[in-house]
């Protein structure tokens, strides 16, 4: 199984980092052999780091960074892309969809994880945005979608 995982750049301040960690944890009991991570700031880059971990404890995956733009870091600041870095070093491969941002390219890696997964794991808080239109296109391809609360 392949889990696509998508979501807000920023987190409600009630968001459960716990509730997340079970998540991941029963997808890959679940047989989860593969998550595709969008890397930008806020849920994508949680979920990275937290698969990170699982996988440096041991658990047998693979982590797919699928990067919109090669410069998709370029503004983040120190610390964020600090954290960027860790997780890229922790994915066994990377996927990169355009050499510099361009117009919809975000949309486009949506795209390509939804294309691509059995499962979209998403947390989803606003009817706009990227998420929203992941989720929506994840429907649209019958994908199974799990929300997180």
């Amino acid at each position: 199984m392949t889990v696509a995982l998508s979501g807000h750049r920023v987190l409600a301040k009630n968001f459960d980092v716990s509730a997340l960690g079970r998540a991941l944890d029963e997808l890959l009991q679940q047989g989860a052999e593969c998550f595709l991570c969008g890397m930008a700031l806020g849920f994508d880059l949680l979920c990275g780091e937290l698969l990170a971990d699982r996988k440096a404890a041991g658990a047998a995956f693979r982590l797919v960074a699928c990067i919109p733009c090669a410069d998709q870091a370029e503004k983040f600041s120190a610390a964020a892309r600090a954290r960027y870095e860790k997780v890229l070093a922790a994915c066994d491969e990377r996927v990169v969809l355009f050499p510099s941002y361009e117009h919809g390219c975000m949309f486009a890696r949506n795209r390509y994880m939804v294309e691509r997964c059995d499962l979209l794991l998403a947390y989803l808080t606003s009817e706009r945005g990227g998420t929203f239109y992941t989720v929506r296109y994840a429907e649209k391809k019958g994908k199974r979608v799990v929300l997180l609360p």
